[in-house]
């Protein structure tokens, strides 16, 4: 199971456009969220977002997140 905070920030990203807003969604600071994101890269081995510019665009596998992602939120917080 990936880490729910994890994915919150990455929806946050997603929804926001914008590492700094995602961050101010979240309460976390902009260096807090980022970390996130690099340690949700890591652990799925693939890039989430271009790393290049200002903003925050999806890779393909990012985009590929954002469909499942949600649903992951849900399961985790539903009750048994």
């Amino acid at each position: 199971m990936l880490d729910t905070d994890q994915l919150r920030s990455f929806l946050a990203i997603v929804d926001t456009g914008s590492f700094t807003r995602a961050a101010e969604r979240v309460n976390k600071t902009q260096s807090a969220v980022s970390m996130q994101i690099r340690r949700l890269e890591e652990r799925l081995g693939r890039s989430l977002f271009a790393k290049h510019g200002r903003g925050a665009p999806l890779t393909d596998d990012g985009g590929k997140l954002v469909d499942y992602a949600p649903r992951m939120l849900q399961i985790e917080t539903s009750p048994m």
